[in-house]
C-alpha cells in the first residue's frame, strides 16, 4: 500500500505518467506490492509557479533539471536488499519510461506501521480488527 508522489522540474503530464509507471512497476517488480496497489500523485514544477532545489553535485552525483524526486511511503518490513533492488529499478525504468538519467533520480523511502493508513470512511482498515 504505498503512497508515492514524483516531483519533476520541467514535466509535463506524458513524462509525469511515464514516471509514474515507472515507479508503480519498479514496486511491483522489486517489493511484490499487487499490482492494482495503485495511490500516486505526481506533480509537475516549472520554475515559476512552484519548483524544486536541489545540489547539482551533492556526493559527487551531477543533476541537472531534469531532476526528480520521488517520496513513497509504504508500511515497514522491507530489508536493506530489497530497498536497494527498488532504487535500482526505478532509476533503470524512469530512464526506460522518461528519458530520465538514472543520476538525476533521487528516492526516498518513509515506513510506516498497519494502523498508519485509512484508505476511506474514517476507518483504519489494517487496523486492529479492521482487516488483514
Amino acid at each position: 500500500m504505498p503512497l508515492v508522489r514524483v516531483d519533476a522540474l520541467n514535466a509535463g503530464p506524458e513524462r509525469l505518467d511515464a514516471l509514474g509507471r515507472a515507479v508503480h512497476d519498479a514496486l511491483v517488480e522489486a517489493i511484490g506490492i499487487p499490482p492494482d496497489d495503485l495511490f500516486q500523485v505526481l506533480v509537475g514544477h516549472d520554475g515559476t509557479t512552484g519548483t524544486m532545489r536541489y545540489d547539482g553535485n551533492y556526493l559527487g552525483i551531477r543533476r541537472d533539471d531534469d531532476v526528480v524526486f520521488v517520496t513513497i511511503t509504504l508500511r515497514s518490513g522491507r530489508t536493506p536488499e530489497q530497498k536497494q533492488a527498488l532504487y535500482r529499478r526505478i532509476a533503470e525504468l524512469a530512464h526506460e519510461y522518461a528519458g530520465t538519467e538514472p543520476r538525476n533520480v533521487l528516492v526516498s523511502l518513509t515506513e510506516n506501521e498497519p494502523i498508519d493508513w485509512s484508505f476511506g470512511e474514517g476507518v483504519a482498515q489494517y487496523g486492529p480488527g479492521n482487516g488483514p
